[in-house]
């Protein structure tokens, strides 16, 4: 098992920038897929960037792309989200997640095995 404590999220204007980092603590977390979701009132938990460990290849959901950049330092055990170009859409507890060692990455919240407790990110107009 490993632990999550995600940090980062605030209050920010419409357009601002915030960077969510993810720090990891427990298992190693270099041979697992680390993603991020998120979660808006009233909504079901959404997928919003994935990044594998094989090659650290990258993936987004369509409304993040071009705005948001995922990365993962395994000497820091710590997976970051660079959110740009923020919009008030983007309100939501946002919560990053750890795959199993060896599992690849998944757009689906039920392949991953660990998560975070969440940090909350409102955007306003």
């Amino acid at each position: 098992q490993v632990q999550l404590v995600e940090s980062g999220g605030g209050l920010v204007q419409a357009g601002r920038s915030l960077r969510l980092s993810c720090a990891a603590s427990g298992r190693t977390f270099s041979s697992s897929a680390m993603g991020w979701f998120r979660q808006a009132p009233g909504k079901d938990r959404e997928f919003v960037a994935a990044i594998d460990w094989r090659d650290s290849s990258t993936y987004y959901a369509d409304f993040v792309k071009g705005r948001f950049t995922i990365s993962r330092d395994n000497a820091k055990n710590t997976v970051y989200l660079q959110m740009d170009s923020l919009k008030p859409e983007d309100t939501a507890v946002y919560y990053c997640a750890a795959s199993n060692p060896g599992s690849y990455y998944s757009t689906r919240p039920y392949n991953y095995a660990d998560w975070g407790q969440g940090t909350q990110v409102t955007v306003s107009s």
